[in-house]
């Protein structure tokens, strides 16, 4: 379906953050990913070496992004790209939330910091 209705999205929420799933392939998506994420304020990220890149345009709020390394602050109107194979983690430092819509390719996955690997649901 070329028109994914707000009725249609899927929501799912993972370590306190929240992941409103519009195009997959389970809603007619055959190469992107497209979904809307939710950080509550005073949120500590959950560290995870992405599978594929993806990016992360913020909508509202602000955040400090760890990419490897090195940390960013990211806001309203900033876009963050996550190179494949880097270990990124969101930390959300106000008191608002912070929204972001999310773009990848199908098949994405992630190393969780355990080890094991993530295949979200709102990527299938």
């Amino acid at each position: 379906m070329p028109v994914i209705q707000a009725s249609q999205a899927v929501v799912h929420e993972l370590h306190g953050t929240r992941f409103t799933s519009y195009a997959r392939p389970a809603s007619g998506s055959r190469e992107l990913c497209g979904w809307r994420v939710e950080f509550p304020g005073h949120t500590e990220g959950v560290a995870h070496r992405v599978g594929r890149e993806e990016v992360l345009y913020v909508l509202s709020g602000s955040v400090r992004v760890g990419l490897d390394d090195v940390w960013a602050d990211a806001a309203a109107g900033d876009a963050i790209v996550v190179a494949a194979g880097t270990m990124f983690r969101v930390d959300n430092l106000a008191d608002e939330p912070m929204i972001a819509w999310v773009t990848t390719t199908t098949g994405f996955g992630a190393v969780m910091a355990d080890g094991s690997w993530l295949t979200p649901p709102w990527t299938t």
